[in-house]
């Protein structure tokens, strides 16, 4: 089993730059979503920092004498749910340490939402309130968790989805790359069937769409193109921030 990819960014119809970067690695079956906060200079610097970081790290890992990405192993017993962890702390602390050298970056940091795919295995690792959803078949679902303040305040009962969505609050996140020197990073694995798609997103497209919307258009549009038919919604939507997306889909038959 591998996955393909397809992923784009703009700039939206509000800002003046974009702060989003976004990586696809084909050769690790890595993609990342990275969502900026800090600023002209801050944001889209940390953003950057963040998926060449993680990049950067995960390939070393590989090149390493015990080499995570070698052994085929059960879902439980894989290593690289900590190896991707231990990429995105790295991020976060090469962040902060940026910002202490310049002035002009304090403060910055950024979301992240990254993926790889490795035999027949997905593994996640989540900061902030970028998304990832998996579409199977019919159905789509969120398998990240906001790290917000309005997520936080819909679990504590004090307001409801529908409201948040209107929330003068929604775009304040609770957790993030760089900010700090350090951050806890959610992981996450799974198993993966032939034909899941999984669409990995910042805050700029999940806030236009509900994920009825979603499923249809991603299952309505050839694959290629569906990265700017999303963002082409966004935008006739307002498009009141970056907007960023990357679609992975597993396909059975070659190896990775």
């Amino acid at each position: 089993m591998r996955a393909v990819s397809a992923g784009l960014t703009d700039v939206g119809r509000k800002r003046n730059h974009n702060e989003d970067s976004f990586l696809i690695d084909d050769d690790l079956q890595l993609f990342v979503v990275a969502d900026g906060m800090g600023g002209h200079a801050g944001g889209g610097t940390a953003s950057r920092i963040a998926v060449e970081t993680i990049d950067r790290e995960l390939r070393k890992a590989r090149e390493s004498r015990d080499n995570p990405f070698g052994a085929t192993t059960a879902l439980q017993d894989s290593p690289l749910p900590e190896v991707i962890r231990g990429a995105v702390e790295r991020a976060c602390l090469s962040i902060f340490n940026a910002a202490q050298e310049d002035p002009r970056l304090n403060g910055m940091g950024t979301t992240v939402i990254s993926l790889m795919v490795k035999d027949g295995h997905a593994f996640l690792a989540h900061v902030g309130d970028s998304r990832a959803y998996l579409i199977r078949g019919d159905l789509i679902q969120q398998i990240s968790e906001d790290h917000s303040l309005v997520n936080e305040q819909i679990k504590a009962g004090m307001i409801t989805a529908e409201e948040a969505k209107h929330s003068r609050y929604k775009n304040i996140i609770t957790r993030s790359v760089g900010f700090e020197e350090e951050v806890q990073v959610d992981v996450m694995g799974l198993v993966c069937e032939p034909g899941d798609t999984f669409v990995l997103c910042s805050d700029g497209l999940a806030n236009m769409l509900d994920d009825r919307e979603l499923l249809d258009l991603v299952r309505g549009t050839k694959f290629e193109d569906t990265p700017k038919r999303l963002i082409d919604m966004a935008n006739e939507r307002g498009g009141d921030d970056n907007i960023t997306v990357i679609v992975v889909q597993t396909r059975a038959g070659a190896s990775g």
